[in-house]
């Protein structure tokens, strides 16, 4: 990183002149790509910090601008190969009127042709259009552009990001629903008139052509047609945007009906789908908003304000997106913590449900780490702010949830194509249904003119259209609910069609808290100058297992920083084990394949007096020599130790072995009932790990698993996610690059990062406040909770059915209805109210079923069984 100051290079940066550019590079999709892209912006003099956002495809950058600007940093950008969509910034527009994919698709045509406009985002589903604009074109362009589509746009700037999508106003109250209603009581009294009471119904004018009556009209003629203007005007309104605009949606066709209906004197079936077609759109409009609820739900999880405590002694209430890192922040019983950070003081217990989906809340003291939206039960926490208000660990999922939004499920690309295709051919059968039989064959044109009328609202695909989305908006913010943070609805599918679950062991299916069990001292050592030098080797690594046997050393007080041996020439050997010099001497600690070559295993003598007992450790029916504690370690030692769950450690020379030490780590307690049901779900459960096979086997016998592959290196891990692919199907070279995942693999989301991002699905456990689990992961489960495996599978097949569902039965009800309509079976009424709004609502009202899919336990489910 470049220096802050041209005087001071270690000064901080000055917060009132640093400013902030945010660019989107959508090819930055890789750990690797923002590597490349950090390195190269980091060149510049006057960077003050980098956020490469892997995910979302955003580099935010905060630098001097008396010492760099934008431009140099756009073009080391393009430098390092990636090039910046718009050149420019992102802004994002809140559109709650946008709400179908009609709408969407209006405001798209809009804003296609706006000068200074990229890339377009529409995301109806949540109410928002975000837009890359070039220099010099402002918020107010984009408004404008959205206001010639017909709808009201409000710019969403940092400020405003965690604000819920949409009107406070209950639907029922607004002026559309006014309007409606006040149709639908002219409808009914005009119904009256007409159908019931024909004799109070007074004529109130005619139209003559000479000495003949052409036509009467009577009050409940009237009343028909100021109902159609009433209540059709917003449809009036919205279809002459889309004729604008060119959209053959679902506004222009029921307009174009209204207006036939009335000029072709049939004001009653005006009128009628005047007020249904309005109904209609309340009704999606209510069922929409029940599906944006979830999403506001997570944006509420952030409080409003934060108690900062100053430096001397005082408290004062400020709004959280104020509070900065480093401020100390007071969070009393029954109040949301503002932001992440460390409990400096005080004891409480935390429902982290919002973040973690836990339901027991977490026992929280000094030192420990705290998440925002959380909320303290029993104590007063003093809490160290290491966030700000929009890194924190909620507003990233809340981030997340909505890019989710952005990536098209297979489904919804094929609805998208099919919807393209479907619309102008049936738009085409009705004009020729109202017109051929009255030209070829003499039939009525009142007849067949509402025929055409009816085929010509059942043409709008409106709930084949939203079936997929809505489904995935649902089960992606119902499972952010419970702890599961789905990237796309591309993956909210892939898992439940995946019938392969490739896991980790060592912190998935076990807790990855390791501990030292035994200690075998050989060759006249004795146990703690075992620990000492293997210890002081394990000091430099960042492995689980040196960090067991140091904490063993510690605890032992065989080794401090100020005596320890002197140990130069570190390396760490991928997949094997470390080796140093030790006073000068080579040593080595790893796994016993380590010294292959090296020192001679098969012929040891253990240290006698360490408390050893042999006839335990080995076979004496072939000793290999008289001297007393002869060992054989890799066939009296390692197999015992290996079948009991431990894994091996040797340390030793290049010349003789030092000593055996084991480690071991303990299953989890889920990890069983996890792995029952995934297979009763039909998956296929295959455990890849580093460990050795007596381990391996140990733990996949406790767990359940059949299937599993042994002292695996990173990238064999990589090659047995691809033969699994292959095996399925999965890896065809013929195959689209879109293809569904058959393979789905569960990690720590770090150390297994080559075969998380080859597998088609990755998982990452415990990701809640991991920045790389939440980047590089497809789904991360943000507690280590392997019950959430089961219901990530269950929620990906309900959500899977119910997808299917929505698009078949909309398609159904539409292809009844169109075959029926030719026959007179159905009527403009039918069109309305069972092809629009019943199966709109049908789908959306299906979608939500996704809410009620809840994680199990094995208590819960056991009460369950015993209920039935």
């Amino acid at each position: 990183m470049s220096d802050t100051s041209p005087s001071s290079p270690d000064a901080p940066p000055d917060a009132s002149t640093s400013r902030t550019l945010e660019l989107r590079v959508p090819d930055m999709d890789c750990p690797s790509c923002a590597g490349k892209v950090t390195n190269s912006v980091e060149r510049l003099e006057g960077i003050d910090a980098i956020d490469a956002r892997v995910t979302s495809g955003r580099l935010v950058v905060e630098f001097d601008p008396t010492r760099t600007d934008e431009d140099a940093i756009r073009e080391r950008v393009r430098a390092a190969g990636y090039e910046i969509v718009g050149a420019a910034s992102e802004l994002t527009f809140s559109v709650p009127d946008m709400d179908c994919a009609s709408c969407a698709s209006k405001v798209e045509n809009a804003l296609e042709g706006t000068a200074g406009v990229g890339e377009i985002e529409t995301r109806p589903a949540s109410g928002r259009v975000t837009v890359s604009v070039a220099d010099g074109t402002g918020s107010e362009t984009v408004v404008d552009a959205i206001g010639s589509a017909g709808y009201d746009a409000t710019p969403m700037g940092d400020d405003t990001d965690g604000e819920p999508v949409g009107d406070d106003e209950p639907i029922w109250k607004s002026r559309r629903a006014v309007t409606t209603g006040v149709g639908a009581a002219l409808l009914s009294l005009g119904m009256l008139l007409e159908f019931v009471l024909p004799s109070a119904n007074p004529a109130l004018f005619s139209i003559a052509a000479g000495d003949l009556v052409d036509r009467t009209y009577h009050l409940s003629t009237g009343l028909f047609l100021v109902t159609a203007a009433i209540a059709g005007a917003p449809i009036l309104r919205n279809g002459y945007y889309s004729a604008r605009n060119r959209s053959l949606d679902i506004d222009f066709l029921m307009g174009v009906g209204i207006l036939a209906s009335v000029a072709a004197h049939h004001p009653f079936e005006g009128a009628m789908l005047a007020v249904l077609f309005s109904v209609a759109e309340l009704l999606e409009r209510f069922s929409m908003d029940r599906a944006r609820d979830s999403l506001r739900e997570l944006m509420d999880l952030s409080p409003d304000t934060a108690t900062v405590k100053r430096e001397d002694g005082s408290e004062e209430t400020v709004p959280a997106d104020e509070v900065g890192v480093g401020d100390t922040v007071v969070v009393r019983p029954g109040e949301k913590i503002p932001a992440d950070g460390v409990v400096l003081e005080g004891e409480s217990a935390v429902d982290q449900s919002p973040i973690t989906g836990e339901s027991v809340p977490a026992d929280k003291t000094a030192g420990d780490e705290v998440y925002a939206g959380t909320i303290p039960e029993s104590g007063y926490l003093e809490v160290e702010v290491t966030s700000e208000a929009d890194d924190s660990t909620i507003a990233r999922i809340v981030r997340m949830v909505e890019d989710a939004e952005r990536e098209k499920t297979q489904r919804e690309r094929f609805v998208d194509r099919f919807a393209s295709v479907y619309t102008p051919i049936v738009v085409i059968l009705a004009v020729a249904i109202a017109v051929a039989p009255p030209l070829l064959a003499g039939a009525s044109w009142n007849t067949w003119f509402l025929r055409g009328l009816t085929l010509l609202v059942i043409a709008c695909p409106c709930a084949f259209v939203i079936s997929t989305p809505v489904s995935v908006v649902s089960g992606i913010t119902s499972a952010a609910r419970n702890g599961v943070l789905i990237k796309g609805g591309r993956y909210l599918e892939a898992v439940g069609e995946s019938d392969v679950l490739a896991v980790d062991k060592t912190g998935t299916l076990t807790e990855g808290d390791l501990s030292v069990t035994d200690v075998i001292p050989l060759e006249g050592a004795d146990e703690d100058d075992v620990l000492r030098r293997a210890s002081a080797l394990e000091r430099r690594s960042e492995h689980p297992i040196g960090q067991a046997i140091v904490a063993r050393a510690e605890e032992r007080g065989v080794v401090t920083d100020d005596d320890g041996p002197d140990v130069s020439a570190f390396e760490a050997l991928t997949g094997k084990g470390v080796r140093a010099e030790i006073d000068g001497a080579t040593h080595y600690v790893g796994k016993p394949d380590l010294f292959d070559g090296l020192a001679d295993l098969g012929h040891t003598h253990a240290t006698t007096d360490g408390g050893i007992a042999l006839a335990e450790m080995r076979d004496d029916s072939s000793p290999q020599c008289e001297r007393e504690g002869c060992l054989d370690v890799l066939a009296d030692v390692v197999p015992d130790l290996e079948a009991e769950g431990k894994t091996v450690v040797i340390v030793g020379t290049e010349d003789r072995p030092l000593g055996v030490i084991a480690v071991a780590d303990r299953v989890r307690p889920e990890a069983k009932w996890a792995v029952s049901r995934l297979q009763e779900q039909g998956v296929r459960v295959v455990m890849l790990t580093g460990d050795n096979e007596g381990t391996a086997r140990a733990i996949a016998e406790e767990v359940g698993i059949d299937e599993y592959h042994a002292e695996l290196l990173p990238d064999e891990k990589l090659e047995w996610i691809r033969r699994l692919e292959g095996e399925t199907g999965g890896d065809d070279e013929e195959s689209d690059d879109d293809a569904e995942a058959t393979v789905a693999m569960v990690g720590d989301g770090i150390n297994d990062a080559p075969a998380l991002a080859t597998a088609g699905v990755g998982i990452a456990m415990g990701a809640a406040g991991t920045d790389t689990a939440l980047e590089t992961a497809d789904v991360a489960l943000m507690s280590d909770d392997l019950t959430r495996l089961p219901y990530l599978y269950e929620l990906s097949h309900t959500a899977t059915g119910v997808i299917r569902q929505n698009i078949w039965a909309s398609l159904a009800v539409k292809a009844a209805l169109a075959a029926g309509t030719p026959f007179g079976f159905v009527t403009v009424i039918h069109a309305v109210v069972i092809g629009d709004m019943g199966m709109s609502l049908g789908v959306t009202g299906n979608a939500m079923r996704l809410a009620n899919v809840e994680p199990e336990t094995p208590e819960v489910l056991e009460r369950r069984r015993g209920d039935q």
